[in-house]
């Protein structure tokens, strides 16, 4: 089994060093395809140092990191597809084997785990646990979804289901889990680890504006896959965030490439 993982980038010097090194670091076949959309600091230099093994690069200007994930996945050749930014790394060398495991089973379409978001300049200083739950689609209803950056799903289900909608914003990661997992039904299973470390940033949650934005986005993401929300779904959608600052991860056995320009 081989994987695909793409990677959208625009303007990640700082960062994408440690992005490319969690991905060599993983222990199973995989096919790295960077997408850059037109940088103009080192991001490319970086790339060209440490991506050794990066077998697909494309630098252009794009409609967003959306834009940038469906030219990744039109790249893939892997079996499984994921997505990795340039702020974010694997938990763990073994990531992708124990996803491959999960993916053995010839009835899974899809697989996540649990993510935690970390200081912008400490990767391993934790400061929000987003612990997932097994699979059930009642959860949709009440708020839930699946942490993006963990969720891989077989090459074959974009073809079939289609891309990320560009329309929907930073709810297009949200519709097309609504689209996969709700409206067609695909078996996804949860693997109960930390899978990847983010780095905190979201600009969807950055201000009030933002937030009433991605309440709307979310709603339409229901809309536009012919589904019904509770009246309550996306109210609840960002207040289950509050709880995973409480929460706290285990140890995670990753180690970090160190880099003079990040703390670790």
């Amino acid at each position: 089994m081989q994987f695909s993982i793409v990677t959208t980038v625009l303007n990640s010097d700082k960062t994408i060093g440690q992005c490319l090194a969690s991905v060599r670091s993983q222990t199973v076949l995989t096919e790295h395809i960077v997408v850059d959309g037109g940088s103009t600091d080192g991001t490319l230099a970086v790339v060209e140092k440490e991506g050794g093994h990066v077998a697909k690069v494309i630098s252009e200007p794009d409609n967003g990191i959306y834009d940038g994930m469906n030219k990744g996945i039109r790249m893939a050749s892997g079996d499984v597809v994921g997505i990795l930014n340039a702020d974010d790394v694997y938990a763990a060398p073994d990531i992708l084997e124990n996803v491959a495991d999960a993916f053995r089973d010839a009835a899974v379409d899809a697989c996540y785990g649990d993510l935690v978001y970390t200081d912008s300049r400490n990767l391993g200083r934790v400061v929000r646990y987003w612990k997932s739950v097994p699979y059930d689609i009642k959860r949709f209803y009440w708020g839930w979804m699946p942490p993006h950056p963990t969720f891989f799903v077989r090459r074959q289900v974009y073809r079939q289901y289609g891309l990320f909608d560009l329309s929907l914003g930073s709810a297009a990661d949200y519709e097309i889990m609504l689209r996969f997992l709700l409206r067609y039904r695909l078996l996804a299973v949860y693997l109960p680890t930390v899978m990847v470390r983010m780095r905190s940033g979201g600009v969807s949650n950055r201000t009030l504006k933002n937030r009433l934005l991605a309440n709307c986005n979310d709603r339409a993401a229901w809309r536009v896959n012919r589904l019904k929300p509770y009246p309550w779904t996306t109210v609840l959608k960002p207040l289950r965030k509050i709880g995973q600052f409480c929460k706290k991860p285990g140890h995670s056995g990753f180690q970090f490439n160190r880099d003079p320009k990040i703390k670790e």
